[in-house]
């Protein structure tokens, strides 16, 4: 049994036992023993004295002890169970494969920064967030925005025990943000209508027949908050371009940004082939910045197939070697 598993185990075993107690629903029991986690001993002093032998009982896993991305998974593995038969198809956490062609597609893109500022618009518990924060040292300061209270707070607690710096807005991401423009946005773009017409007006991709979707209207705001020359990488449906809201779409895409890549995940990551996904990589627009030459499209393999992961590194490596990154 690895470490993380091991973790999991002794935490299901304490939330089980916490939520069978006080009638609470797993994903709060999860929020009560994150909290714990954090807790210092002031915050100790006031709590009664019945809570002291469940609090002692977390405090001894010594969760602290782990390395952040241990924390990560084993933070994971407790949401996703907590989601089981619960959640909404859109609040599925993004599958760590996924995480791992990010960062090396980050690698890539900005191979002589430093430090990156990024933005998360759909950060929902930050899995995605901190898994790219973890493997990447250059991600020094990061932003997150989720609209549900709850994952919010999850996302939070999270990023405090990775000991990741990241600033949260508990709001709607199509409103306006308090944000300074980043260096990179990364999504996992929920795909679905957006029902505030007279916001959505405000954009270029708003349709005035019927509501605009939502993925398109977060696609530009995300291109707000960019960098003129940064980079975003969402991860979309791989019907995004074939939808009757997509010529729209394709144009404001075209007035705003170079597409860089298309890379389509492997099916076999997703529950079912209607929900396949693939990697999008835009570039905003600015006056240094000019399309490829040719746009860099990839079926991604299996990790599980070494070799083919291989040969397809090697194929982008090229690419990006073609293209003077």
């Amino acid at each position: 049994m690895s470490t993380v598993e091991a973790y999991f185990q002794q935490i299901d075993n304490l939330i089980e036992e916490h939520v069978n107690a006080n009638d609470l629903t797993y994903m709060d029991g999860l929020l009560d023993l994150l909290n714990i986690f954090l807790m210092d001993e002031e915050e100790e002093q006031d709590l009664p004295e019945a809570d002291m032998v469940f609090i002692k009982k977390v405090q001894a896993i010594g969760f602290e002890r782990l390395e952040r991305e241990q924390i990560r998974k084993t933070i994971e593995l407790t949401t996703l169970k907590s989601m089981k038969g619960a959640m909404q198809i859109q609040h599925l956490i993004t599958p760590d494969t996924i995480a791992s062609y990010m960062n090396y597609l980050i690698e890539k893109l900005y191979p002589r920064a430093e430090e990156l500022t990024i933005f998360d618009p759909v950060v929902g518990s930050a899995n995605l967030l901190n898994a790219l924060m973890n493997q990447n040292p250059k991600l020094v300061k990061a932003f997150g925005s989720e609209i549900d209270p709850t994952f919010i707070q999850l996302a939070s607690l999270s990023a405090n025990l990775q000991e990741n710096e990241v600033e949260f807005f508990h709001q709607d991401t199509i409103q306006p943000l308090l944000l300074d423009p980043v260096d990179l946005v990364v999504a996992d773009l929920p795909v679905g209508y957006y029902p505030d017409d007279d916001r959505a007006r405000a954009f270029k991709v708003f349709m005035p027949d019927e509501h605009t979707y939502a993925h398109h209207l977060l696609i530009e705001q995300s291109l707000n908050y960019t960098k003129a020359g940064g980079y975003l990488i969402f991860v979309i449906p791989n019907t995004l371009f074939n939808s009757d809201q997509a010529t729209q779409l394709h144009r404001f895409i075209q007035e705003s940004a170079h597409v860089i890549a298309l890379l389509q995940l492997p099916n076999h990551i997703f529950r079912a082939e209607e929900q396949a996904k693939s990697i999008f990589i835009l570039q905003k627009k600015s006056e240094q910045t000019q399309s490829p030459k040719e746009v860099l499209m990839a079926q991604l393999p299996s990790f599980k197939d070494a070799k083919a992961t291989e040969n397809i590194v090697l194929k982008m490596n090229q690419w990006f070697n073609k293209e003077g990154y």
